[in-house]
């Protein structure tokens, strides 16, 4: 009688410490998780200069202009603040060929090669949550004396 009695309260005792020990694993994780967050991290690519044959007019097309391309990311950086690996981070070499590749391409307007660029560094990468681009003709033919023109575009998951 006082065998199963021990029985019974050893098994309470042993179910009460596994419900006490899930009840502390949920109010661990929910503290963590409170002041633990994704560490948004900003990589920004300034003045990348690239020749290209953007524009409307036939001399622009012949001729071609130089640019300036800004670019700007915002990427979960917490992995590899943390590791230090290239593989966990978002590569600055990368976002340099896209926009290298891209601004090749010809387009009429500005907007539809900072579209492309935006696009691929979305499709490509993983990691970056928003893109912000600024794309710039330098000494645009528009009959007057201006040093640049320039559009931004930006895109979001």
């Amino acid at each position: 009688m006082v065998h199963n009695y021990l029985i019974k309260v050893f098994n309470f005792i042993y179910h009460l410490i596994l419900y006490k020990i899930g009840f502390l694993q949920i109010l661990l994780t929910k503290i963590i998780s409170t002041f633990v967050k994704k560490i948004v991290g900003i990589i920004k690519l300034k003045n990348i200069k690239v020749y290209a044959y953007h524009g409307c007019l036939v001399e622009e097309k012949k001729i071609g202009s130089d640019y300036r391309v800004d670019l700007k990311i915002k990427a979960d950086l917490s992995k590899s603040a943390v590791s230090d690996k290239l593989a966990e981070t978002v590569d600055y070499v990368h976002l340099n060929h896209i926009v290298k590749e891209e601004m090749a391409i010809r387009s009429k307007l500005l907007e539809h090669a900072a579209e492309r660029i935006l696009v691929r560094i979305l499709d490509e990468i993983p990691l970056v949550d928003k893109a912000v681009v600024n794309v710039s003709k330098i000494n645009p033919p528009i009959g007057g004396n201006v040093e640049m023109v320039t559009i931004t575009r930006s895109k979001k998951r």
